[in-house]
């Protein structure tokens, strides 16, 4: 056996003996979060086996007059509004150059793809026959000029571009250094596409709706869904990252560079003040509408209300508060503000998709408590996933050698 040859087994030899180590936990097992998220994941386990052996019907209340429920609604159609926070800060990195957001970049990919490919998972849960997901792709049964036609190969080709935009860390991780080479020159290609494909779908996903005309109230229904989906992806994946910032120092501390530690509170200001701006034309957009749309008459009773406290309470008021936490350098306040942000964001998605829709029906979709576990289940191990990959990979540090 040559030299060469000797020296790959060897080091093939010293990568598997690596991911084995690395398989290993790290840290305190009995701890809070794991002691609670552990036996929700094992119900959620059983009860997805349940659904795929005796059908929708065992585990769901879904039926022929509403076909989603919070799989879709909550996993899918707010989840990908959650992951918002990749485009726009790949896009401020690497095409406008405010390299202030560089040490996020990561992090804010990551969260992305874990996104798209657990809420994906989700999909397929909630699908009557999930084995012809495939069908909207190749446009059988829908055609290719059907929306959902894009819908699907927006979310397909954005799953594969953030994994590439994401895949130098994995390379650093291995210290594969010819292909971390290689993958750093897709970057940028990587990131201009994923931008792209992220507008397309984003505002694809709320183009969806504009089909259900007759199901969705007056209130949440408008020629203008795709561009409200666009502009909340925006505030919600900054609103995210915000959040991010907050949890990830205190629990991640040893991950991070000690010359990063004081920007991230540094970032947070200037994220705000994005997430201000994004909601202000959101709020912007909807008044207008209502206006236009003349749906004073809409107000008496409790959709009208519950409108109110959408835009007024989780919109308006988070906006301001993100304004004067700027204003006054108060983190206490963006936080808070952003916490808001993501709940009227998840309300309004719920609204659209769910809650609001087919609004006069006597009988109305509840969903059941099998459903509710499983759309915490999903949550829940895209959160393990994400821990083991900041544990291990070079997403909030520089790898050794790699600066």
């Amino acid at each position: 056996m040559s030299a060469s040859t000797t020296g790959m087994t060897s080091q093939t030899q010293s990568r598997f003996r690596f991911l084995l180590e690395e398989l290993k936990p790290k840290g305190k097992l009995l701890t809070p979060f794991n002691i609670i998220s552990f036996p929700v994941m094992l119900v959620g386990a059983v009860i997805v086996i349940v659904r795929f052996v005796e059908g929708l019907e065992s585990v769901t209340n879904l039926d022929q007059h509403f076909a989603w429920g919070i799989w879709k609604g909550f996993n899918v159609v707010t989840g990908v509004a959650f992951a918002g926070g990749a485009y726009v800060i790949t896009f401020a990195v690497y095409v406008m150059n405010v390299e202030r957001y560089h040490p996020i970049v990561r992090i804010t990919v990551l969260n992305a793809f874990l996104s798209y490919t657990f809420y994906a998972g989700a999909l397929i849960l909630e699908l009557g026959r999930p084995w012809k997901i495939f069908n909207p792709m190749i446009g059988n049964d829908f055609g290719y000029n059907s929306v959902l036609f894009l819908v699907a190969w927006h979310f397909m080709l954005y799953m594969i571009t953030a994994f590439i935009e994401f895949s130098p860390a994995v390379a650093e991780w291995l210290d594969l250094r010819r292909v971390r080479r290689v993958l750093k020159t897709l970057t940028i290609g990587a990131v201009i596409f994923g931008v792209t494909l992220s507008m397309l779908h984003q505002s694809g996903l709320g183009a969806l709706f504009l089909m259900a005309k007759s199901k969705i109230h007056p209130l949440w229904y408008n020629e203008f869904i795709p561009i409200l989906f666009f502009v909340s992806s925006i505030f919600a994946g900054l609103s995210m990252i915000i959040v991010q910032a907050t949890i990830c120092p205190r629990l991640f501390n040893s991950q991070i560079d000690a010359t990063h530690r004081v920007s991230f509170e540094e970032m947070i200001f200037g994220l705000a003040k994005g997430a201000a701006i994004a909601m202000f034309v959101y709020y912007f957009f909807q008044a207008t509408l209502f206006i236009h749309e003349k749906h004073w008459d809409l107000m008496g009773d409790f959709w009208g209300y519950w409108y109110l406290l959408e835009v007024l309470g989780l919109v308006l008021v988070p906006c301001f508060m993100f304004a004067r936490g700027v204003r006054h350098q108060d983190l206490g306040i963006i936080r808070t503000a952003s916490v808001l942000a993501l709940l009227g964001v998840m309300l309004n998605r719920l609204n659209v998709s769910v809650i609001a829709f087919n609004w006069f029906s006597v009988d109305h979709y509840v969903p059941t408590w099998q459903e509710v576990v499983v759309a915490v289940s999903v949550v829940l191990v895209q959160i393990w996933v994400f821990r083991w990959v900041i544990l291990r990979m070079p997403v909030l540090r520089e790898a050794p050698g790699y600066a």
